[in-house]
């Protein structure tokens, strides 16, 4: 699952792709990369064709001055589904990248066959006060210090002298760090900061797809929450099921805002149990996505 990349409007973007079969779009969340997808990938690979790309601004996808919306980012994936040749696929998004799964359905729904939300974004306002604190203004300067090189460093030593004695970090952690890592790097602090402020405000999110959820339920859809999420509440999953009529709801216990990462192999298998028991969407015209006036 080596890196790649291709030029999409003249901007970089980095993906990985492994396996044959129907397609499968992995979507990372905030201050993620498609590595988030790793533990994953040789799994789904085995009877799907794996797309896992880095969102503009993550990874080492380019860092543009530009858009960072969910309608962006959707467009943006839209655009290298068809440079890589594929119609449609089941669209799987985590965190921040399961708002911009429910927008690629509602924008492109001709190209989406199932939605799985993965600890998603955009299904409330609730979300852990510090991404409510970091959009305020002047957090830019904060965060700068936040990542300088001497506290990496020191946490770098803990962390090196917690695998000497053989304490290995959980999944999460893990996780956690490559965020707050990748953070380190002037041009992707920025773009974090210019994505978070697209969703999230100091009152929590932003942008909600709670008035449109009842579409999602054209396609097959598959909510994955763990229950001891300290970034997004689990009562959101909970909300989502209730209002997509016919999804399915996993909660995985004891995980937390990253059920892939932290329970990789029932990740796959439920992922995979859901794709090989349902139909795939063939959604080809969509008339009720056009906005209609309240009668006067």
């Amino acid at each position: 699952m080596e890196l790649r990349e291709l030029s999409i409007h003249d901007q970089r973007i980095s993906y990985r792709t492994a396996g044959e079969g129907p397609v499968l779009l992995l979507i990372h969340g905030m201050a993620g990369s498609a590595s988030t997808w790793r533990q994953v990938m040789p799994g789904l690979s085995r009877q799907y064709t794996v797309v896992a790309p880095d969102l503009l601004g993550h990874g080492h996808s380019d860092k543009p001055v530009g858009d960072y919306s969910l309608g962006a980012f959707a467009s943006t994936l839209r655009d290298l589904l068809v440079a890589l040749g594929h119609q449609r696929a089941t669209v799987v998004g985590q965190s921040l990248g399961g708002g911009v799964a429910m927008q690629f359905s509602y924008q492109y729904p001709e190209r989406c066959e199932r939605l799985v939300l993965v600890g998603s974004g955009g299904l409330g306002r609730e979300v852990n006060p510090l991404l409510r604190w970091l959009s305020l203004p002047g957090s830019d300067a904060v965060l700068r210090l936040a990542c300088a090189a001497s506290i990496r460093n020191a946490i770098e030593a803990v962390g090196s002298l917690a695998a000497r004695v053989g304490l290995q970090p959980a999944p999460v952690v893990a996780e956690l760090w490559r965020s707050y890592a990748s953070l380190a790097d002037d041009a992707t602090r920025r773009a974090f900061l210019r994505t978070l402020r697209a969703v999230v405000d100091p009152r929590g999110q932003a942008v909600s797809a709670a008035n449109r959820l009842h579409l999602a339920a054209e396609a097959p859809t598959l909510i994955v929450w763990g229950d001891a999420d300290p970034i997004i509440p689990v009562e959101h999953a909970h909300a989502a099921h209730a209002a997509i009529p016919g999804s399915r709801l996993e909660i995985f216990e004891g995980v937390g805002h990253y059920p892939h990462c932290e329970a990789p192999e029932r990740f796959v298998a439920i992922l995979t149990e859901f794709i090989e028991s349902t139909v795939p969407a063939r959604i080809t015209v969509a008339p009720h996505h056009v906005l209609h006036s309240a009668p006067t």
